[in-house]
């Protein structure tokens, strides 16, 4: 089967990577650290007039009503930006969550999350902790095998530590009610491993754009930086670096393109391609992080060069929704099983 994208998918992506490349630049980003939230003042109501937010609510509910495939490119360069808003969590797991179930529920926020007037935020039980919980109006919440849609009115947080000072994390204390319930049982369980698959999606692809700008920001450190009359890019050791870190990028990019083809039709192989592309694009993005802190030596670790916010963004990623060690077995699990 040949897979690509349509020249509108990727029209939106480049119309996307201009929008945070003007408001996901290093001074914004270093004073969206300083905020309550750890967002960028204005950035969500932007991301909403260009029909972001509303991309995977349906129609009826003031959205585009797109899948998994159009979401994927976006993610990708929300990861390259190192974009701090809870895009993922609302617009890739969130929505078509509620989508899928209907109900009062969906009637409820699906318009408010198409015209950017709600976030959400995503606490799968194997999670210890909830990414921007405090700041989210809308919590999904996985208790056993039933899944939650929680208002934020209705849950206490608790900070915690993170080293991602964009990704706040906490602990959440919630009650489950009928009120809540989105779905348990055979149901809820099924609605909560497409959860998580699309939330290791999610992470996948942000990691692939954090990779490549990782790899952007230490070519263009190692064309500048001199050593011994000539830049440190001419040197065979910094060259093998990273092409190496390169090589494998590329090489996991398209298992997360293609696991977003199988998390939109829910194919027979689903669980076994995100496993694939997230542990792929965990070790790819990690191979960039150390590329780039050996290229760029101290200084790329240091809070005044915007590198280490990409850093540590690969750090919490590449943890989140099921590490690399967790997917590998998942996907030998799916393999043996066949």
């Amino acid at each position: 089967m040949r897979f690509g994208f349509s020249e509108d998918q990727k029209l939106f992506q480049a119309t996307l990577a201009e929008l945070l490349t003007d408001e996901c630049h290093h001074e914004a980003l270093a004073a969206a650290w300083e905020t309550d939230a750890g967002w960028v003042p204005g950035l969500w109501e932007k991301l909403a007039a260009m029909g972001v937010t509303g991309m995977s609510v349906p129609e009826e509910h003031g959205g585009i009503g797109l899948d998994d495939t159009d979401l994927v490119l976006l993610l990708e360069e929300a990861g390259r930006a190192a974009c701090p808003e809870p895009l993922a969590e609302t617009v890739a797991i969130a929505t078509p969550l509620l989508a899928e179930v209907g109900g009062a529920h969906a009637d409820t926020w699906l318009p408010k999350i198409a015209g950017g007037e709600a976030r959400a935020a995503i606490g799968l039980e194997r999670e210890r902790f909830v990414a921007d919980a405090a700041a989210a109006d809308l919590l999904i919440l996985q208790r056993g095998d039933a899944l939650h849609a929680v208002p934020a009115s209705s849950v206490k947080t608790a900070a915690r530590d993170s080293v991602d000072g964009a990704r706040r994390l906490y602990a959440v204390e919630w009650t489950p009610s009928a009120d809540t319930l989105l779905a348990d049982g055979d149901t809820g369980h099924a609605l909560g491993n497409r959860v998580a698959n699309r939330a290791a999606l999610a992470a996948a692809a942000q990691l692939v754009g954090l990779g490549s700008e990782l790899i952007r920001l230490t070519v263009e450190y190692a064309k500048g930086r001199v050593q011994f009359g000539q830049p440190i890019g001419a040197f065979q050791a910094v060259k093998h670096h990273i092409a190496n870190a390169y090589t494998q990028l590329e090489l996991a990019r398209p298992t997360v393109y293609w696991a977003s083809n199988s998390v939109a039709k829910n194919t027979d192989s689903i669980d076994l391609d995100v496993s694939t592309a997230k542990a792929l694009a965990s070790d790819a993005a990690h191979a960039c992080f150390r590329a780039a802190l050996q290229c760029h030596g101290a200084i790329a670790y240091t809070y005044e060069y915007q590198a280490h916010m990409w850093m540590k963004r690969v750090l919490v990623l590449r943890e989140a929704y099921g590490s690399s060690a967790w997917h590998r077995r998942r996907a030998a699990r799916s393999l043996i099983d066949g």
